[in-house]
């Protein structure tokens, strides 16, 4: 199995007129293949910086980032990223802006159809293929969006706040959603959040963060078999919810 993430002494500093800010300190981690990390921590701790490393976005500073053995020198069209806006064309369809996300691959136009239209149905949109992205709700751009990055067929999963902006309903089923993908197609995902509940809920692995810099401060292993209700009133982590909340409040108070 494919998709091994090794972030090796990774620390990046960015550099301005007031000389350069380290926003993340020397870290270590290893993604093994088919796990779900969470990354959790207040705003400005590092941990979109870390998703858009993996991503090939920013260059590290020092440190390197490997996958599968390869070191990582730009984007790399085995790992698939999904942020918080959908970034849809909003003058194409559903079915043509995932459509769009195949061209580079350069197949024939009928497995090119067929692939679209399967990773449509995958997300429970196989009606809404010819529907434009005004015509669709929040939860529905998001599944297209999902759609459009499980077509390139990635093995690395990158999420960065996905679901952020959606109501807690639509939230709950977009998880519900998303652990039939990662139990289907077996990726390994890499997942930003700000919610306790929601890294609790979903990962196998919880990395808290904290800020200036930007740095783990704590590893949680979940065993607890999923589905999972993580929230104050749930007992299937007891004590874990309040420790990491407690962790992250002193950060939070201080931005």
């Amino acid at each position: 199995m494919s998709g091994r993430v090794e972030i090796q002494d990774l620390s990046i500093s960015f550099h301005g007129r007031g000389g350069a800010t380290q926003a993340l300190a020397p870290t270590n981690l290893t993604l093994e293949p088919g796990t779900f990390t969470a990354l959790i921590g207040p705003s400005g701790c590092g941990k979109s910086t870390i998703l858009n490393a993996v991503a090939g976005f920013i260059a590290p500073t020092a440190g390197k980032i490997l996958i599968d053995g390869k070191r990582i020198g730009g984007p790399n069209p085995g790992v698939g990223v999904i942020f918080q806006q959908y970034a849809l064309f909003p003058w194409l369809t559903a079915l043509s802006n995932v459509k769009f996300a195949l061209k580079r691959l350069s197949l024939p136009k009928g497995e090119m159809e067929s692939r679209a239209m399967d990773c449509l149905a995958e997300v429970g949109l196989a009606d809404a293929g010819g529907k434009y992205p005004g015509q669709l709700s929040g939860g529905m751009k998001q599944r297209v969006a999902i759609a459009r990055t499980l077509a390139g067929e990635p093995g690395v999963l990158l999420m960065d706040e996905p679901f952020g902006a959606l109501d807690a309903q639509t939230r709950l089923s977009m998880h519900e959603l998303l652990l039939r993908i990662w139990d289907r197609r077996k990726a390994t995902i890499l997942f930003v959040t700000h919610d306790v509940d929601e890294a609790l809920a979903l990962a196998d692995i919880v990395h808290v963060m904290a800020s200036a810099p930007g740095r783990v401060i704590a590893t949680h292993v979940l065993d607890a078999p999923r589905p999972r209700a993580a929230s104050k009133f749930d007992t299937t982590f007891p004590g874990l919810r309040e420790s990491i909340l407690g962790l992250l409040r002193p950060a939070v108070s201080t931005q």
